[in-house]
């Protein structure tokens, strides 16, 4: 089989369906590698970008979730979208904060940038690149994205209005709303900051410790319908509520669901040992909940 050097595309059959990996050019000419599910039919199809966590990883963590982390792509196609996982760039501790805005001028008739691309820009990149394949309807695109993958969901809909509905699900949007944390986090070894136990549950803790002049900077720039997606018993549920109440009170269009699950993450089903998805039927009518909302505000 003939490949483009510069358009690869490898088909493989993932679960005796065929998928479609990929790699897209970046802002600043590097690969970023996503795995494809086309519905059934010509399209032009809507189509849904699936970002968990941070980034890394490469194809390897896209193939694995294409066999592993199907359940959602399935459940996507049956309601006739397409759907794409996702890698990105590594995140880079308070990148966003510290970072500033991107500037992308001309030098010696190539770009510079007045810094390093982050990662949720590594998204917009793809998002751009996939609006332009025939098959997909560049009007109807959307994402979905956990953890800090929905953080990214909020950078991207405050900047970047080129998608038609985004769901951040449990969104640990800390660094978006200018949050100080809590005497749970400390200075690790490599003398980064650890957080993974900051105990933010409650919306009056999250709101007495996040930068409103910052945060609300930030939300006013959103014209995304985004549906933001709880926990009930996660220590960072605070965030996820306040994140909600914040874009409400700016007069976004958003919605606001939360579910009672011992999984971070289960808007993502995994597969288990014995090849079938862990999934009950909090997580069904979750993602009942979720592709529905996507097909009405795609249309």
């Amino acid at each position: 089989m003939s490949i483009d050097p510069e358009q690869v595309e490898l088909i493989e059959e993932v679960n005796g369906t065929e998928v479609r990996l990929i790699y897209v050019e970046t802002w600043d000419g590097l690969y970023a590698p996503v795995g494809v599910r086309r519905p059934e039919g010509p399209g032009p199809h809507p189509m849904v970008l699936l970002a968990a966590g941070n980034g890394g990883e490469a194809m390897g963590w896209v193939r694995a979730a294409m066999r592993d982390r199907a359940y959602i792509m399935d459940r996507l196609a049956e309601a006739g979208m397409a759907s794409a996982w996702l890698r990105y760039r590594t995140e880079i501790e308070l990148g966003y904060n510290e970072g500033g805005a991107l500037i992308r001028d001309i030098r010696q008739g190539r770009e510079m940038f007045n810094r390093g691309l982050l990662e949720y820009e590594d998204e917009i990149a793809i998002a751009e690149h996939l609006k332009t394949l025939d098959w997909v309807d560049g009007d109807r695109i959307a994402m979905i994205g956990m953890s800090h993958g929905g953080e990214m969901a909020l950078k991207i809909a405050a900047e970047w209005h080129g998608f038609a509905a985004a769901v951040a699900s449990e969104p640990a949007a800390h660094e978006f709303l200018a949050l100080t944390p809590d005497d749970t986090a400390f200075v690790a070894e490599s003398g980064m900051l650890n957080i993974e136990e900051m105990q933010m549950a409650e919306t009056d803790k999250v709101r007495r410790r996040i930068d409103r002049a910052v945060a609300d900077a930030r939300i006013a720039g959103i014209e995304t319908p985004i549906l933001v997606m709880g926990r009930d018993e996660d220590h960072l549920q605070g965030i996820f509520r306040t994140t909600y109440e914040l874009l409400a009170e700016a007069g976004k269009d958003v919605d606001w669901v939360s579910y009672d699950h011992d999984f971070h993450g289960y808007v993502f089903p995994v597969r288990g040992a014995d090849g079938a998805y862990e999934l009950n039927p909090v997580q069904v009518e979750a993602i009942d909940h979720v592709v529905g909302w996507l097909a009405r505000r795609m249309g």
